[in-house]
């Protein structure tokens, strides 16, 4: 896996998502074997076996960002969200530079409709912008999402913290109904 490239998963316009591997980074050759079974799985369509592959190969080598990433995406194609999403952070806190990891990430939030995530993760793989392929893959990505914001619904942001006095009338109300349920029981 010295110096090597793979195309991963492409868009509706025909760009493909390039990971690159860099020639520095040693690995066993039963993770790449690992990896190796998991992007097979993967590219065949048999997401859930990319899983187990891709889970193997992450679990003998943690700090493999490109494992993460394409781990993310098996996630993703058997509805397992939270996983994918995980993952993908990861893939991300492992490898700042990773354009892949950040376009991955906000591509799978837009498509959940968490745009506010979804921007913040592609503001990151702009600066990770190495040629101008990746830079025509998230302009025509953030094109997307602006145009599925028109059309769509709008919805209510659930990421505004709570105020103190929020706080204290929904504790107050709470005791008020424990207390209530205890009097009833007596």
């Amino acid at each position: 896996m010295d110096g090597k490239s793979l195309h991963l998963a492409g868009d509706s316009v025909g760009h493909a998502l390039l990971l690159q591997f860099p020639a520095e980074r040693q690995l066993s050759t039963e993770v790449v074997n690992a990896f190796q079974q998991g992007m097979a799985s993967l590219q065949a369509g048999e997401a859930a076996d990319a899983v187990t592959a891709l889970s193997r190969a992450v679990e003998l080598a943690p700090h493999f960002p490109e494992a993460r990433i394409c781990l993310g995406l098996a996630f993703a194609l058997t509805h397992s969200i939270y996983p994918a999403i995980d993952q993908l952070e990861m893939a991300g806190k492992l490898d700042p530079e990773s354009f892949a990891a950040h376009y991955t990430l906000a591509q799978l939030n837009f498509k959940l409709r968490i745009p506010q995530k979804g921007y913040e993760a592609a503001q990151r793989a702009l600066q990770c912008v190495s040629s101008l392929e990746q830079r025509k893959m998230l302009t025509h990505l953030l094109k997307e999402e602006k145009v599925r914001e028109r059309n769509g619904i709008s919805r209510p942001w659930f990421n505004k913290p709570f105020s103190k006095v929020e706080l204290l009338l929904m504790g107050g109300g709470l005791a008020v109904a424990v207390i209530a349920v205890l009097v009833h029981l007596h």
